[in-house]
């Protein structure tokens, strides 16, 4: 494009901008400076940014002026938040918890038997994780739909991680120990979080990769579910797609049982069919519910899907009683030990080789479980429109996890299967986990004999069933259209986890998380600045072609803050940008470049290597006649311009409050030149 064109038709009003800039030549009514700020204090400086990461939320607020007493009560409520929501409890609200715990019981029940043999421990450790961490939470959390109990995702990973350290079928009781160790230090390092509040740090796994892990995780435990399913006795340790479909295939002939295979398929279809078809086919045929949405459709129907499991262990333990299936080598639970939790706190390692290896896993499945409680939360208290805190939460988690691992339970955080039911059954507070704990309790004392015929086929297919809803396509599809390096980050955990192991998958998805960060931070975004006709608004000319760029003025706008990580290429950058425009100018014979206009309003801060590349670009613009020109310098920024003496240096009236104050005096200089 010209510089005739652009010069007929920059400024506002239609305005001639060779007019305007002579007019604004003479007496610059708009132009106005760049305000300096006052020095700051060092220490305060540095208190407000200790307060705005860590106490942002400002916790200490409510204590503002009260009476002893009150400070007591108020951090009571803090640490047990039903202190400050049970003053306003009900009967009302009493029923529609009752309903919903009773709900998830039923489907907490046999998940956790299968979840606990995930962990490779016995069935009532899935139980006993039920009873005693709901509990605690139910005192000490502050989101009102979430369930707690043993989920799917952990207890692969800490099975996984743990029979790496100690064989779970020879020396049994080490496992158990080491079990409760892990949990321990999971419960340690969750608390410690929410102490120091340093929840941030989970938000480095980014939601792309948890997508994938989560996937990758469904497809392993989904595969490892074959063994029950089939009836498979000898297979294989691992979890990796090759080593599990190996194993399958290689004992298909000596190790699959066909009585087994009847039992496991037939009720994985049946909970299919309960968890899909049937609200469907609610949706479809149930004529009173056409006019409200459809997830008010699907939800009279919620306990359909939420019993099916119970259902399923009830009909398949009856049929395997009375025709003594076992005879026939379907695998059966056996015995589920009968009673309440047993204190395990001696059973701890607190000291010997196994301490290192103990806390090393319980920080792993600690941050693993902690991400999916938080985020369960968060989800479920955004659709009724409260808030989560986040600290209470770790606290919260952590503390439930630091006592379960004392009384025999393994690593408990919120289930998304079960806060769904949850959530769908109308509870209103977590006293919906109080009942769910209490009906666990009962199922210990009383009902635990019942389950010696329940098939393992039954518990395959009711987890295969519950973790088919971790794989999110709408989401993956969604992260492809979004940010292609986003579902890199997706694919390659879940690969990871599928094609090589569950930690390795969970590796593969930090790394590439800090990854994306560290691209990011090190070569951020920059854009040539044009001007939209008719205004003085200045604009990316690849977003916006018909932005304009101005005759004799290079205008880049760099979109992040200049630090020593990406300050060398941001002026190797802009630098880049000069001789590509000189390049083409030099091509259409139009003038040469004589001001560089930095636009920063996108730069929030700046150090010490930033202050010197900037040093560094202005004497290369020196050597080739070109004036550094900044515009809108933010207060942080311009506060360290004036300290560095870089503002005396390029000169103050060099430095302007808009990219169109900027262009309104340094383009007549041009056009005089």
């Amino acid at each position: 494009m010209s510089g005739a064109r652009v010069t007929a038709e920059l400024g506002a009003n239609d305005m001639d901008i060779t007019n305007s800039s002579r007019h604004h030549s003479e007496n610059l009514p708009y132009v106005h400076k760049v305000g300096v700020p006052p020095k700051q204090n060092l220490v305060k400086e540095f208190t407000t940014t200790l307060k705005e990461t860590f106490f942002s939320d400002e916790p200490f607020k409510p204590f503002k002026d009260q009476t002893k007493s009150k400070k007591v009560v108020l951090a009571l409520q803090a640490l047990f938040p039903i202190l400050n929501w049970g003053r306003d409890y009900n009967l009302s609200k009493f029923k529609g918890d009752l309903i919903a715990g009773l709900t998830i019981a039923s489907l907490c029940i046999p998940q956790d038997i299968g979840y606990a043999k995930l962990a490779n421990l016995d069935a009532q450790f899935g139980l006993y994780s039920s009873f005693v961490p709901p509990l605690i939470y139910a005192f000490m959390g502050s989101s009102r739909d979430i369930a707690i109990g043993p989920v799917a995702v952990v207890s692969l990973l800490l099975g996984t991680l743990l029979q790496d350290e100690i064989d779970p079928v020879h020396n049994k009781l080490e496992y158990q120990r080491l079990a409760f160790t892990a949990t321990f230090f999971a419960g340690i390092t969750q608390a410690t979080l929410g102490v120091f509040r340093l929840g941030f740090l989970i938000d480095f796994l980014s939601h792309a990769a948890i997508v994938g892990f989560m996937a990758g995780a469904a497809i392993t435990i989904a595969l490892q579910q074959l063994k029950g399913l089939l009836g498979i006795r000898k297979f294989t340790k691992k979890t990796d797609i090759v080593s599990v479909m190996h194993s399958v295939f290689g004992s298909i002939h000596h190790g699959w049982n066909w009585q087994t295979i009847v039992i496991g398929v037939s009720f994985l279809v049946f909970l299919l069919l309960a968890k899909y078809i049937i609200r469907f086919l609610a949706f479809s045929f149930d004529l009173d519910l056409l006019l409200p949405p459809q997830g008010k459709r699907n939800k009279k129907y919620f306990w359909v899907p939420a019993i099916a499991p119970l259902i399923s262990v009830i009909i398949s333990t009856f049929f395997v009683y009375i025709t003594h299936a076992e005879r026939h080598n379907v695998q059966i639970v056996r015995k589920i030990q009968q009673g309440i939790n047993p204190s395990s706190l001696d059973k701890i390692y607190f000291s010997g080789e196994y301490l290192a290896k103990g806390f090393r896993i319980g920080v792993v499945a600690g941050m693993i479980a902690l991400t999916e409680a938080v985020a369960i939360g968060r989800t479920f208290a955004a659709m009724k429109d409260y808030q989560v805190d986040g600290n209470k939460e770790m606290v919260a988690l952590g503390t439930m996890n630091v006592v379960g691992s004392m009384t025999s339970c393994y690593v408990a955080t919120g289930s998304f299967s079960r806060s769904a039911v949850n959530f769908m059954a109308g509870c209103n507070t977590a006293v919906s986990n109080i009942v769910m704990s209490i009906v666990v309790l009962l199922t210990l004392l009383v009902i635990t004999p019942l389950f010696k015929y329940t098939p393992n086929a039954i518990l395959a297919s009711i987890i295969i069933s519950a973790v088919l809803g971790l794989i999110d396509i709408d989401a993956v599809i969604l992260i492809w259209k979004i940010d292609k390096f986003d579902f890199i980050a997706c694919m390659g955990a879940f690969f990871g986890v599928v094609f090589v192991s569950v930690e390795i998958g969970l590796l593969v998805a930090v790394s590439i998380s800090f990854a994306k960060i560290l691209l990011q931070v090190t070569r951020p975004r920059t854009a040539i600045l044009g001007n939209i006709p008719r205004t003085t608004v200045y604009r990316n000319t690849l977003q916006y072609p018909e932005a304009m760029k101005v005759p004799g003025v290079l205008i880049v706008r760099v979109d992040s803050a200049i630090y020593f990580s990406n300050s060398n290429y941001i002026k190797e950058r802009i630098l880049r940008w000069l001789a590509d425009e000189e390049e083409l100018l030099k091509e259409h014979k139009e003038p040469q470049i004589q001001y560089l206009i930095v636009e920063m309003s996108p730069v929030t801060d700046i150090d010490t290597s930033g202050i010197h590349a900037l040093e560094e670009l202005y004497r290369s613009l020196q050597k080739r006649d070109i004036q550094l020109v900044l515009a809108n310098p933010g207060q942080v920024v311009i506060d360290k311009l004036h300290a560095s003496h870089f503002a005396n240096l390029i000169g103050e009236d060099k430095i302007f409050l808009t990219v169109a104050d900027a262009v309104l005096t340094c383009a007549p200089k041009v056009e005089q030149a």
